[in-house]
């Protein structure tokens, strides 16, 4: 049996993970902030709680680290921990450094001076790109970033190279563009949109302010990228790899997506700040803009090229945008919406 540590285990890709790797026969340690208590609904939602080790883990300290390495026999790791809302790193731009970047260098010379036989996966971010010099983006596009996130993000995903040519370390990166599922923090957009529509439905509020709707993303299911995760780490060779769909839509694409699954209409009025949507069936404003949302430096259009994962390791997004918008929007008229 294999033992993996999962970093970061309460969010939703540590939840889809520790599920699979349940399946395939794992013993999964999950690693979380103490401070993070109360978190642990995904795991328990996808009925593999009671199923993980649970230790407190803290990207902060070093000592924490050390001594979960050297008290568990870890065959694999994978970092998922990170102060991971983008729009929270301008306000928090030094600790989001912290523990976005330096965190990632501690655990790496913990394993190189423990134990350097453990694979470490590190989740690297399509924000890393932020202004694209190339579309799509591919492993070997420059990067440009354009948040303290994404500078974190890529001084780990660097040290990661490093630590893997100098020390002949088996680690890899995973470039995953916006993977998306029901397990989503609230605080992202397209849970935020989902929650908003079944609370303005169900009459607990009237409309839903956001940010800029023109921003493309490329979007996948998370259970879908989490499998390329365990591809990559236990591929022959430890290379970098970018899971993505290779196709974009724009925020208000999946406003207008998800729209049909709460019975709106939405017919859209002005432009740029003025922008309202209007539900047509009621004749009800329930969206409008509001700057606030706007990140200082906008990401404008993130779009990946899967073909060296899809060719190398197989791997394959299996859920397409629509059934991915039609899966959140279900499940959060269920969640919020009382009839």
């Amino acid at each position: 049996m294999k033992t993996a540590l999962i970093t970061g285990i309460s969010g939703q890709d540590g939840a889809y993970l520790s599920k699979l790797l349940l399946e395939k026969g794992y013993r999964v340690i999950g690693g979380d902030r103490r401070t993070a208590s109360g978190s642990l609904w995904r795991l328990d939602e996808l009925g593999v709680l009671n199923d993980i080790d649970l230790i407190d883990f803290e990207l902060a300290e070093l000592t924490n680290i050390q001594r979960v390495i050297e008290k568990n026999h870890i065959d694999e790791l994978y970092n998922l921990a990170a102060q991971s809302f983008v729009k929270a790193s301008f306000e928090m731009p030094l600790m989001t450094s912290d523990i976005t970047g330096i965190g990632v260098v501690r655990i790496l010379e913990s394993i190189r001076k423990i134990n350097p036989s453990i694979k470490f996966y590190q989740a690297s971010s399509s924000e890393m790109f932020g202004k694209v010099v190339e579309i799509p983006q591919t492993e070997n596009t420059p990067f440009y970033p354009r948040s303290p996130y994404a500078v974190s993000k890529l001084f780990a995903h660097c040290m990661t190279i490093n630590y893997r040519e100098a020390y002949n370390l088996h680690a890899v990166s995973g470039i995953l563009f916006n993977h998306e599922s029901p397990l989503r923090g609230e605080e992202f957009v397209t849970r935020k949109i989902t929650i908003g529509f079944a609370k303005i439905k169900n009459g607990d509020f009237d409309c839903l302010e956001l940010g800029n709707l023109d921003a493309s993303r490329d979007w996948g299911f998370a259970g879908d990228y989490v499998k390329g995760m365990w591809m990559m780490l236990n591929n022959d060779i430890p290379q970098d790899y970018v899971l993505s769909t290779g196709m974009t839509h724009t925020i208000k694409e999946y406003i207008e997506e998800v729209s049909q699954y709460y019975d709106f209409n939405i017919l859209w009025n002005g432009t740029d700040e003025e922008m309202v949507g209007i539900d047509t069936k009621s004749n009800k404003e329930i969206i409008k803009i509001n700057p606030k949302y706007y990140r200082p430096t906008e990401v404008d259009i993130l779009k990946g090229n899967p073909s060296k994962a899809q060719n190398e390791l197989g791997w394959k997004n299996e859920v397409n945008f629509k059934e991915l918008a039609k899966m959140m929007a279900e499940s959060d008229l269920k969640k919020y919406y009382k009839k």
